[in-house]
C-alpha cells in the first residue's frame, strides 16, 4: 500500500472527525461549543490536506478514485459514530444502504486501472 492511499484513509477518518464534532458541537453549549467547532476546524484541515496529498505525487489517486474513497470512508465512519456515539438507529435499512457504498467503492476500485 502506497504513502498516498495511507494518507488517503486517515483524511476518510478525519473527516468522521469532522462531522462527528458538528454533532457534538450542536449539543453543546459554551466552551464545549467551541472545543468542538474548534475540532472541527482541525478535523476539515487536515482531511482536505491528506485528500490534496493524496491525489499529488508521483504514485497520484485519480481524483474520482480519491473523491470516492474518502467520501465513503467518512460517510462510512460517521454512520457508525452515529450509531455508537448518539444513539442513532441500527435498521436493516441503513445497513443494507452502507453496505453497498462500500461495495460499490470497491468495485470502483476493481475497476480502475
Amino acid at each position: 500500500m502506497s504513502i498516498n492511499w495511507i494518507m488517503l484513509i486517515i483524511g476518510g477518518l478525519f473527516e468522521t472527525g469532522f462531522a462527528v464534532s458538528l454533532g457534538k458541537a450542536q449539543q453543546a453549549s459554551g466552551k464545549a461549543f467551541s472545543f468542538w467547532l474548534a475540532t472541527f476546524a482541525l478535523c476539515v484541515a487536515i482531511s482536505m490536506y491528506l485528500l490534496f496529498k493524496a491525489m499529488g505525487g508521483p504514485k497520484a489517486i485519480p481524483v474520482g478514485t480519491a473523491y470516492a474513497v474518502w467520501g465513503a470512508i467518512g460517510a462510512f465512519g460517521t454512520v457508525v459514530a452515529g450509531i455508537l456515539l448518539f444513539n442513532e438507529p441500527v435498521t436493516f435499512w441503513r445497513l443494507l444502504f452502507l453496505s453497498t457504498l462500500v461495495l460499490s467503492v470497491v468495485g470502483l476500485q476493481l475497476v480502475s486501472s
